[in-house]
C-alpha cells in the first residue's frame, strides 16, 4: 500500500464546456468521502482553458505551471473550445502538462459497471474488466517533424515517431508491476505492430521480452494492434492488462470506452510514478459544448477519475468506497449513461453518488 498523502492537495482545472460541471460533481464526491474517511483536503481551482486563452492569449503561463508543480494531483474536467483552433489547447495545455510533468503512464481502466449497456451482445460486467497502460510521452506525440514546400502541389509533411529504450522500459516495467498487484488473471499483453513498424516496435518487443524474465509469475501475450481491436470486441474477457505505445493506446482506449458504455463512464490518469511527481486525472469525454449549462452531461467518468486520484495518492479505502458507490448508482438509479437520458441532472447524479457513499 502506498503511504497516503494527507493533507491531500489537489489542483482543480474545470476547463472548457461541460468540464466545470462534471468536475464540480467529482469535487462534491471527494469532499464527502474525505469527511467519511478522515482525509484532509486542500483544493485550489486554476483558470486554464479556452476562455483564458481567448481573454489573454495565454495557454499555460510559466508561473501557473510552477504553482501546479507543488500539487501531487490535478483533477481536470475537459479541454476544447469551439472558438479556439484545434491543436492550440491540446498541445499547449494537455500535452504540455503530460510532457513537462513527465507523466509517462496513461492508465485507462476498462470496466463495465452494473446497469450500463454495452454494444457487445451477451457480455456483462464479468467479461469487460481490464486495464490499458499506454506510454504517454513518446511516439508521434513527441512532435518531431516538419513541412517542405508547404501549400504547394509538391508539399511534403514528415511526422517522426520517437521511441527510446528508457521510455519503453519504464512503461513496460510499470505495467508488469501493476499486473502483479492487480491480482486477477496476471496476464500482460503487449500490443504493437512488429510486422510493419520494424524499428521502434522491435525495440518495444525486445524490451518487453527482457523485462518479462524478471516476472516469471506474470503470463505474457502479444497482439498486433489490429488483432487487438478484433479480440477486444469478440472476447474482451481475455484481457487483464494491456501495455502499448502512445499512438495505439490513444486509439484502442476509445474503442474500449465504447464497449464499457461510452465516454460518460470512461476515466483515465496521466501518472508520474516517481516520488514527488505530479499526476493528472480526468474523464475521457470531451468538453461537449452543446450541453454546457444544461445539467445534462454525465459526471460518472469525472467521479471515477476522482476515485483513481484517491487510489494513486494512497487512499485505497476511500477509492474503493467511491467505486462501489458509482456501481450502486449505475446499477440501481440511472436509466442511461447518455447525456440527457440519465433520468437525473448532472448535479443529481453527484448527489446520488454521495448518498451511496454512506451505504458502502
Amino acid at each position: 500500500m502506498t503511504n497516503p498523502i494527507n493533507p491531500l492537495r489537489i489542483a482543480v482545472i474545470g476547463g472548457d464546456g461541460t468540464g466545470p460541471e462534471v468536475v464540480a460533481e467529482a469535487v462534491k464526491v471527494l469532499k464527502a468521502v474525505a469527511q467519511l474517511e478522515g482525509i484532509q483536503l486542500e483544493l485550489r481551482e486554476f483558470d486554464l482553458g479556452g476562455e483564458r486563452y481567448l481573454r489573454t492569449g495565454e495557454v499555460l503561463p510559466e508561473d501557473v505551471f510552477q504553482e501546479l508543480k507543488t500539487f501531487p494531483a490535478i483533477l481536470l474536467g475537459a479541454i476544447g473550445h469551439p472558438q479556439v483552433p484545434p491543436g492550440i489547447l491540446e498541445r499547449g495545455l494537455l500535452l504540455e502538462l503530460r510532457f513537462r510533468f513527465d507523466q509517462y503512464i496513461n492508465l485507462r481502466p476498462v470496466k463495465l459497471y452494473p446497469g450500463v449497456e454495452t454494444p457487445l451482445a451477451g457480455k456483462g460486467p464479468d467479461d469487460i474488466d481490464f486495464v490499458v497502460v499506454r506510454e504517454n510521452t513518446e511516439d508521434l506525440y513527441a512532435g518531431i517533424g516538419g513541412f517542405l514546400k508547404k501549400g504547394t502541389p509538391d508539399e511534403v509533411a514528415i511526422q517522426t515517431a520517437i521511441y527510446t529504450r528508457k521510455g519503453c522500459e519504464r512503461c513496460i516495467r510499470w505495467a508488469f508491476e501493476y499486473t502483479r498487484k492487480r491480482n486477477k488473471k496476471k496476464r500482460l499483453t503487449l500490443v504493437a505492430k512488429t510486422n510493419v513498424l520494424t524499428y521502434g516496435h522491435d525495440l518495444w518487443w525486445r524490451t518487453f521480452q527482457e523485462v518479462a524474465r524478471e516476472y516469471p509469475d506474470i503470463e505474457t501475450d502479444y497482439n498486433h494492434v489490429d488483432a487487438c481491436c478484433m479480440w477486444m470486441v469478440k472476447n474482451p474477457e481475455h484481457y487483464d492488462v494491456i501495455v502499448t505505445t502512445n499512438m495505439f493506446g490513444d486509439i484502442i482506449t476509445d474503442l474500449a470506452a465504447i464497449i464499457q458504455g461510452g465516454m460518460g463512464v470512461a476515466a483515465g490518469a496521466n501518472i508520474n510514478p516517481e516520488p514527488g511527481g505530479t499526476s493528472m486525472f480526468e474523464p475521457m469525454g470531451g468538453s461537449a459544448p452543446k450541453y454546457t449549462g444544461k445539467g445534462m452531461i454525465n459526471p460518472i467518468a469525472a467521479i471515477a477519475a476522482a476515485g483513481m486520484l484517491l487510489e494513486h495518492t494512497g487512499h485505497e479505502r476511500a477509492a474503493e468506497r467511491v467505486n462501489k458507490a458509482i456501481q450502486i448508482v449505475t446499477g440501481t438509479k440511472m436509466k442511461s449513461q447518455a447525456a440527457g437520458k440519465m433520468g437525473y441532472t448532472t448535479s443529481q447524479v453527484g448527489d446520488l453518488v454521495v448518498e451511496a457513499l454512506h451505504q458502502v
